[in-house]
């Protein structure tokens, strides 16, 4: 089997790596220990309003570029 260098950055060292599991591993911990969300209806707004979508100039200039309609 022939050694072929990788497209990608070779693999960090084992002290970085070690690093990053602790810190995954505390990150789970303290997900783990949290109260679970509320399902009760009353804890949720009932009026909720509906996300505001803007157009930028350039998005309607490259839309109509290609004969999209943006209102």
């Amino acid at each position: 089997m022939s050694y072929e260098r990788l497209a990608y950055d070779d693999a960090s060292t084992s002290t970085e790596m070690t690093a990053d599991c602790r810190a995954v591993e505390a990150a789970l911990v303290r997900a783990a220990v949290r109260p679970a969300p509320s399902i009760r209806y009353e804890d949720y707004p009932r009026e909720v309003g509906k996300p505001t979508i803007t157009v930028s100039e350039a998005a309607a200039r490259l839309g109509a570029a290609v004969h999209l309609q943006l209102d």
